[in-house]
């Protein structure tokens, strides 16, 4: 008891955190951070700490401590240098040049989300995208929505719900973060209907399970996972080909999806939204944030009837995009339109980047290092696409190992992880390992001086 006396009030730890701090935190903000750390030292005495943690010194600097951590962003930007260039728990794609000075361009004002700066009437926000959606995919209409994953579950409650969907057995999956296939027609009020055989499925199989119930044939694109050996699925020509016999609308759920053939850069082929277009999909789904190396939107384009429908229901309105993620859309969208996206946008820029230069900058990093004394070496390595796009495909690579001190590698990873700017890296044989792809060329000076900074602390 005679510890807790120690510990001052809330006015006096008030006063004397407002004498070092200023006038540049209100005092409600002020007070709940007193109390918290009176709280925590209260606490800390009950268990046993040693007597300083009352003191009026340690308590004001608890307080500024407290509100240091308050008053700063928790979403930070960081270098990404783990070799996976869509990293889903790093933010996925960087935008271009061109996407952020659009966002910030509506961003910082007003702008003409909804109206007609022609006629000077309520116009519609879908508009923006649309012409550059359809011109590049060869699509009759276009929509975009918040993510993929709410393109698709639209597209089935303003399609199907109480009728049936027809999916491969092999398609009914879970694409990440909990989204299973079976559950999310569930929730839409449309009606599974399973065909064919976990690794073999034909259109046949299609065919003979369509009834009067039947809204939608689904597809499923395996973009984050692969079925090998004794395997089939049909082609989208064959199905669009059922469905068109039958009048059911062939929706195909692309994931990733791209503009740009993935082939002619070392990767596996990946069917792009223009092919699936071209081969009979009557409405194609597919993500902004990955391939498309956008801001984060699930994009639907097709057949204009069946996206009037979806533009129509009322949970598009849920699902839509604020201005700046269409300013930023429809940026990304002109580079593709210009030719440019390989030389605009990051994650193509990331995709493309050949070796060689990798090895220039990797080289460059270590002898920087080196000349601070510190042990650091050139590597080959293999960068991975990422954001469940391209599964199991990657691509060589060139990086820089650094030997850690005493601490070792997860200590020094922690310090990169922990500075300004954050760094995330990866571990390999006791080492530090960046890889250069997915480090941004304008940042591997500071990257150098972060490296230097956490190595030489050890």
């Amino acid at each position: 008891m005679t510890r807790m006396r120690a510990l001052p009030s809330v006015d006096r730890l008030m006063l004397a955190a407002r004498a070092a701090l200023g006038d540049t935190v209100p005092q409600a903000v002020l007070r709940d951070a007193a109390r918290a750390e009176l709280e925590h030292a209260r606490r800390a005495l009950q268990a046993g700490a040693d007597a300083d943690v009352a003191t009026l010194d340690r308590l004001v600097q608890q307080v500024s401590t407290h509100l240091a951590r308050l008053l700063t962003p928790s979403l930070r930007p960081l270098i990404n240098a783990t070799g996976v260039i869509i990293q889903t728990n790093l933010g996925r794609a960087p935008l271009s040049a061109a996407a952020l000075a659009a966002m910030q361009a509506v961003g910082s004002g007003y702008a003409n989300l909804e109206y007609d700066l022609e006629r000077g009437e309520r116009g519609s926000r879908t508009v923006h995208l649309e012409g550059l959606l359809t011109r590049l995919s060869g699509a009759e209409a276009a929509l975009a929505v918040n993510n993929n994953a709410a393109a698709v579950y639209l597209a089935l409650i303003a399609l199907a719900a109480g009728r049936e969907v027809i999916v491969s057995r092999g398609q009914a999956v879970e694409i990440g973060g909990g989204f299973r296939i079976p559950d999310v027609l569930r929730q839409s009020g449309a009606l599974l209907v399973e065909v064919g055989t976990t690794n073999r499925t034909y259109a046949q199989d299609y065919a003979a399970a369509i009834t009067e119930r039947t809204a939608l044939l689904l597809l499923v694109h395996s973009s984050n996972f692969r079925l090998i050996g004794f395997v089939h699925e049909p082609e989208l020509a064959e199905l669009a080909a059922v469905g068109r016999s039958h009048a059911v609308p062939l929706l195909d759920d692309l994931g990733s999806g791209t503009l740009l053939p993935t082939a002619p850069y070392g990767l596996a082929p990946e069917p792009t939204v223009q092919e699936r277009v071209a081969a009979g999909a009557d409405l194609v789904t597919f993500s902004g944030d990955k391939l498309l190396g956008g801001p984060q939107a699930g994009l639907i384009v097709g057949r204009r009837a069946l996206v009037e429908r979806m533009r129509r229901h009322p949970l598009a309105r849920a699902l839509r995009v604020d201005k700046t993620t269409i300013a930023g859309l429809e940026a990304t969208l002109q580079s593709y339109l210009r030719g440019q996206a390989t030389s605009e946008i990051p994650v193509w820029r990331m995709i493309t980047a050949p070796l060689s230069d990798l090895q220039t900058r990797a080289a460059a990093l270590a002898a920087t290092l080196q000349a601070a004394a510190l042990h650091a070496e050139v590597i080959a390595c293999r960068s991975a696409v990422g954001g469940g796009s391209l599964p199991g495909e990657t691509l060589p690579s060139a990086g820089v190992a650094v030997a850690p001190g005493a601490d070792g590698a997860d200590r020094c990873a922690a310090r990169l992880r922990l500075g300004t700017p954050a760094v995330v890296a990866r571990i390999a044989e006791g080492r530090l390992i960046v890889d250069l792809r997915t480090v941004l060329a304008e940042d591997d000076q500071i990257l150098a001086r972060r490296l230097r900074e956490v190595v030489t602390s050890e």
